[in-house]
């Protein structure tokens, strides 16, 4: 790490002349400024949609390319090398994102944003040449570094270039646009399938740049006004706040339910309706997230407090997937993943939020950055807990197990909840 030095001021908010701050103060009086998105922050959206719309554009054709069978053309490895890399890059993702949100403080956020594209496309490109196992891994891992580094600066700059009476907005915004994304990139994937996955590859990869591209031009630099110390100073004061860290490890619970729609759901989905399933089921979940996310954040903030919507949307999530216990057909598994869907449109901005408001001034990337540890956690716990689950129960002869454990980890989440963020301000700082 380089000496501490001047660095440039903080970055300026839109519709305001000071600098943010994400600490735990009161509002300023007076009627709130009225939400415009601003050249950034459209810039931020529109990079948002690329970023996801070229993620899923190329790796649900990894297993289809490297595990597919010959005949077929694809290169007949078994699904569990393929599994293993791919788990290898989301572990080196999560990983690296603690310490990215930290770097971003130190160095600004756009400089990581980018560096993290440009990995994530020379990853992808990669893949396209691999004819290896190693020579994949190698890929995969190079891709997750560049997620590493550009998800916790992304959220800080989303926060930096946003009032906090409007964060909620924005972080939903950007959601719809990743759903957005989600949906568009698989279509694009498949079509590009029928030229070669080399080229599906390149082209997912040439989306990153674009993606980089725009955040070049649209997204300020910013960086700490004084930087003392080392990099990760903001990230050891993450780690020995109390109550953020209460907050963090109890969302462990709830990523272990939001994980559950790619394990337990799923299963359930392709039983009721065969493999065909999945198409319909992942189309509902980012149909409505896209159409009814942001109106619905905007009815929920009207009416009910940030801390009581993120306490209300958990449990919602959790007696989803207790429902789905009684669903005997496709139509009603997915009427219950439309509530489960509500619940986690609901939960993404609303969290983002409160993580924001615990960060101190000039530390907010590192608080994300220690957030992405329940992204981390949850997700891998819940990925082996939820095929263990269905085993056990089939072997009990008690197929709601899975079901019913998890509505009560939803009620224990919830709970544990309502416990980390007694004290927090119910309305934005």
């Amino acid at each position: 790490m380089s000496a501490p030095q001047p660095a440039p001021p903080a970055l300026p908010v839109p519709n305001s002349p000071a600098p943010v701050s994400p600490a735990l103060d009161a509002a300023a009086p007076g009627p709130p400024a009225p939400f415009r998105v601003s050249a950034a922050q459209a810039g931020l959206i529109a990079s948002n949609f690329l970023m996801w719309g070229g993620f899923f554009a190329v790796i649900p054709l990894v297993t289809v390319h490297f595990s597919g069978s010959v005949a077929a053309g694809g290169l007949g490895w078994s699904a569990a090398s393929v599994g293993a890399v791919l788990g290898l890059r989301q572990l080196t993702q999560q990983g690296l994102t603690v310490f990215g949100g930290a770097w971003a403080d130190h160095w600004g956020a756009k400089p990581l944003i980018l560096l993290g594209c440009a990995l994530r496309a020379l990853g992808f490109a990669w893949m396209g040449f691999s004819d290896s196992w190693g020579e994949l891994l190698s890929a995969a891992v190079v891709a997750g570094m560049g997620g590493g580094l550009f998800d916790a600066p992304k959220s800080a700059a989303i926060t930096q270039l946003t009032l906090p009476e409007h964060r909620a907005r924005m972080f939903s915004l950007t959601s719809l646009s990743g759903n957005a994304g989600m949906v568009t990139g698989p279509l694009l994937g498949a079509a590009l399938l029928g030229l070669g996955f080399r080229t599906a590859a390149l082209s997912a990869a040439g989306v990153y740049l674009l993606a980089g591209a725009v955040m070049a031009f649209t997204l300020p630099h910013s960086r700490r006004a004084e930087r003392v110390g080392s990099g990760l100073d903001g990230l050891r004061l993450a780690a020995a706040d109390t109550r953020f860290r209460r907050f963090t490890l109890v969302l462990i619970g709830y990523f272990i339910l939001s994980t559950q729609i790619n394990v337990v759901v799923t299963l359930k989905a392709i039983a009721l309706a065969g493999n065909g399933a999945t198409g319909p089921l992942y189309g509902l979940s980012a149909g409505m997230a896209v159409l009814l996310q942001y109106p619905l954040l905007r009815l929920v903030e009207r009416f009910v407090p940030e801390r009581s919507a993120l306490v209300a949307a958990v449990l919602l999530v959790g007696a989803a997937l207790g429902l789905m216990s009684a669903a005997a057909t496709f139509p009603q598994l997915l009427a219950c993943v439309a509530l489960y869907s509500l619940g986690t449109m609901i939960v993404y901005p609303t969290q983002q939020t409160l993580t924001a408001r615990f960060a101190p001034p000039g530390r907010v990337g590192s608080y994300f950055g220690f957030s992405a540890i329940s992204l981390g956690v949850g997700g891998a716990v819940g990925s082996v807990l939820g095929g263990a689950l269905v085993d056990g129960g089939a072997g009990l002869g008690f197929p709601a197990l899975p079901w019913l454990t998890l509505a009560v980890i939803g009620v224990v989440t919830a709970l544990g909840l309502r416990w980390a963020l007694r004290g927090l301000p119910n309305h934005a700082a």
